[in-house]
């Protein structure tokens, strides 16, 4: 199973930014996907999750500025981030519960991709 995320780059404060990531492979069915960051110096953290009837949970320094949806058909996931702020800076990796065809089940992650913010 691959997770291929895209969408980072360079944004200036207060501006958005978009990610999204596509799970790939033998795959029988995906469970709660979700966004992970780690900034220099710091350890990964979750930003958000959602599951496949689309509950979702925030950390709370992203709530009311990013939203996270999922298209279950494409077996993909998204990260629509607003008003960024330099904290947000960090590389973005997607993460997927994933079963696969022979019944196991694992925990798939993206490469990651980097989000700049500029002050």
């Amino acid at each position: 199973v691959q997770l291929q995320a895209s969408g980072g780059g360079l944004v200036q404060a207060g501006g958005s930014l978009s990610l999204s990531c596509a799970a790939s492979g033998p795959i029988f069915s995906v469970g709660t996907m979700g966004w992970y960051r780690q900034a220099p110096g710091e350890q990964r953290e979750l930003v958000a999750t959602i599951t496949r009837g689309a509950n979702t949970n925030y950390q709370d320094s992203v709530k009311g500025r990013f939203t996270i949806s999922r298209d279950n058909i494409k077996n993909m996931v998204y990260l629509q981030m607003s008003t960024l702020q330099p904290e947000d800076t960090a590389v973005y990796y997607c993460n997927a519960e994933v079963r696969l065809r022979s019944g196991m089940v694992l925990t798939s992650w993206g490469q990651g991709t980097l989000v700049t913010v500029s002050s």
